[in-house]
């Protein structure tokens, strides 16, 4: 019959737990841009008409950079009447509407020129960029490995310090891992301001902005518990 597992160590196989770390900085994979298109008119279908026509200029316009431009995806539309009171009365003034489109980017040589060529679009403005990693980033992964190498070099120098050596690994774990916390994040950001856009019209495009990739910093963290031999003291 075999016998349960000890809780702690022995004095024949004394227990050993350290925490492994990484931290790496790597270049940005994608980049995310909101884009928002408005359009006001004096009635509800003239602006309906204008913010038709200038969100698909804005799709059309991403379209034309091929891969260049990963995925679109467009969030919430609105249309609302924008009210006066005269006396007692509410009469309607306008009608305004709004649509938010969100673009993904993985070629940051193009990423300049799309964000002039869609801020200088008729009532359309841009946030952005902000930079970021993929969730499959082999970035990410290499964190993960570094961490576990560095955990078992921790436990190894702690062990021979004792005049002892490593023998059996007995558990391996993500930091709270038992809240399904995760083990490896990168701080993302980016330049996060505003472009507004200047009315369209006969113009050449205006030049590229200049946009230098914010690195990304990954982490990862994990436990590790170990048997080693008996130490020498």
């Amino acid at each position: 019959m075999t016998e349960p597992a000890q809780p702690y160590g022995t004095p024949d196989q004394p227990r050993l737990a350290v925490r492994g770390e990484a931290r790496l900085e790597v270049d940005p994979e994608i980049a995310r841009l909101s884009i928002t298109v408005t359009a006001r008119g004096k009635d509800r279908r003239a602006a309906l008409e204008d913010l038709t026509r200038r969100n698909a200029a804005v799709l059309e316009l991403a379209r034309t950079y091929g891969d260049a431009v990963e995925k679109t995806e467009t969030g919430a539309l609105s249309i609302h009447p924008e009210l006066v009171q005269r006396g007692r009365d509410e009469k309607i003034r306008a009608y305004h509407g709004r649509v938010h489109i969100t673009a993904v980017l993985n070629d940051f040589t193009a990423l300049g020129e799309f964000v002039t060529r869609v801020g200088d679009l008729d009532m359309t403005h841009v946030n952005g960029p902000w930079w970021a990693l993929r969730p499959t980033s082999p970035a990410r992964g290499e964190a993960r490995r570094q961490a576990v190498r560095e955990a078992v070099q921790r436990a190894r120098e702690y062990a021979g310090a004792l005049g002892a050596e490593l023998a059996a690994l007995v558990e391996l774990a993500d930091i709270g891992a038992e809240n399904a916390a995760p083990v490896a994040y990168a701080r993302t950001g980016g330049y996060g301001g505003a472009l507004p856009a200047p009315a369209g019209g006969g113009a050449p495009p205006p030049p590229p902005v200049d946009l230098e990739p914010q690195r990304q910093t990954v982490y990862a963290q994990v436990n590790a518990r170990f048997t080693m031999t008996p130490p020498k003291l």
